[in-house]
């Protein structure tokens, strides 16, 4: 076949790869009579324009399927949920699930502001043990709840015991949850993992904040 322009080229390609199998550069340099390094180039293109393109060099190439989704505005509470879907879609049975919530999160936190996800980083190696999505949110209602309303609450925390704490923040960092307190049994400012507490008891008693007590207080 006679060599057609690039812009051409690119879209043949498009759609003589659409359709699901995996073709070697070799073929299709061949067919568009051009040279394999020119496949490869045009290979680069398409990826770089955003084509879900799959394979590497020697082994060949397909367009996987793929939804394009325009510009989103997030708030961090619809951050948070999409966090809190991905670190339950991680950790079913199932490979492939397993698998896309991976790469979903690595285009996400690829697109996010670097202040969203700078504080995080920071915590995220010596968080990546952290246990299942399950237990994250086995608690989650009842320490937002306790946060919004300024409620006291005695907590179980694994290798720590029971203590009486005022709920400051619950926050994720990618997909890391932790509860920062400020503990009236031990008298200073905690963190816990979310999948370490293992029983949140809300109690009726309120609290107010007291100088030396407060979340800018542990942010300083």
């Amino acid at each position: 076949m006679v060599s057609v322009k690039t812009e051409d080229r690119l879209v043949a390609l498009i759609d003589r790869l659409r359709d699901g199998q995996v073709h070697r550069a070799e073929d299709l340099a061949r067919r568009f009579g051009i040279s394999t390094r020119t496949i490869y180039r045009d290979m680069d293109k398409l990826s770089a324009s955003g084509l879900p393109v799959a394979g590497t060099r020697g082994e060949g190439y397909r367009i996987t399927p793929a939804i394009t989704l325009p510009p989103l505005t997030l708030t961090p509470a619809e951050l948070e949920a999409l966090n809190l879907g991905l670190a339950v879609a991680a950790e079913v049975g199932d490979p492939g699930l397993q698998e896309a919530a991976e790469t979903l999160a690595a285009k996400f936190d690829a697109v996010l502001p670097t202040e969203a996800i700078a504080e995080g980083a920071a915590w995220s190696q010596a968080l990546r043990s952290q246990g299942k999505a399950t237990r994250v949110f086995a608690h989650l209602p009842v320490l937002r709840a306790a946060v919004q309303a300024r409620q006291k609450l005695r907590i179980g925390v694994a290798d720590s015991g029971g203590q009486v704490v005022r709920p400051l923040k619950v926050e994720n960092w990618g997909r890391f949850w932790v509860l920062t307190v400020w503990s009236e049994s031990a008298e200073r400012f905690a963190t816990f993992r979310l999948d370490l507490i293992e029983s949140a008891e809300a109690l009726p008693e309120l609290f107010v904040d007291e100088p030396g007590k407060t979340l800018a207080d542990y942010r300083a």
